[in-house]
């Protein structure tokens, strides 16, 4: 299987995702910048990749429905190809979509290890959540990560895009979602910017 450069990006839109996916029953949804944007009703920066999250028990299916793409595992900055009868390893929890013919990476698929009707949160597993309640949809019906959670993920490491995101964000967050947030900062990152900022 040929190398692809870590950086050659050239991602599908959500549409173009949604359009793949829009007859599938089982969970799934658009996370990272994207969300946010899908949450705000427009594009408001580039974004150089396309991430979305299934639950484990569904890899087979969701990659079935992508046979242009081969995937490969990702882990600790390592990658692995993943044959299309293997799984992933049980600590993978990222698989990025690879489209050889035109040498570029075109999605990023994540691994979650929730169940149908409920949502778990990678970095916590004892954080869990109503998948009804965290999962939204635009009006077309492209379901995405709630904001709140987004920028959770996103306060790990507040690069500038990261920081450009919340601060893009904070005026239409609603009161709830402001303090949900700031709860679950003070829980995981206590010296957090962020929430002061909130």
């Amino acid at each position: 299987m040929q190398h692809i450069p870590d950086d050659a990006w050239d991602a599908w839109t959500p549409e173009l995702l949604f359009q793949r996916f829009r007859y599938q029953s089982s969970p799934w949804y658009v996370v990272g910048g994207w969300a946010l944007d899908l949450w705000q009703g427009y594009q408001t920066r580039d974004h150089e990749d396309l991430e979305f999250c299934i639950l484990s028990e569904d890899i087979d299916l969701f990659r079935s429905q992508l046979p242009e793409l081969d995937f490969f595992e990702v882990h600790n900055g390592m990658f692995a190809y993943l044959a299309p009868e293997m799984r992933p390893r049980p600590e993978t929890y990222q698989l990025w979509g690879a489209d050889t013919t035109n040498a570029c990476w075109r999605i990023d698929m994540m691994i979650e290890h929730g169940t149908p009707e409920i949502w778990t949160y990678k970095r916590d597993p004892s954080f869990r959540l109503p998948r009804s309640t965290v999962v939204r949809e635009t009006p077309s019906g492209i379901p995405y990560l709630a904001p709140a959670l987004v920028l959770l993920f996103k306060a790990k490491h507040i690069r500038p895009k990261d920081a450009a995101d919340f601060h893009a964000a904070l005026p239409k967050l609603h009161v709830q979602e402001k303090a949900d947030l700031q709860c679950w900062l003070e829980a995981m990152y206590p010296e957090h910017e962020w929430i002061t900022q909130l």
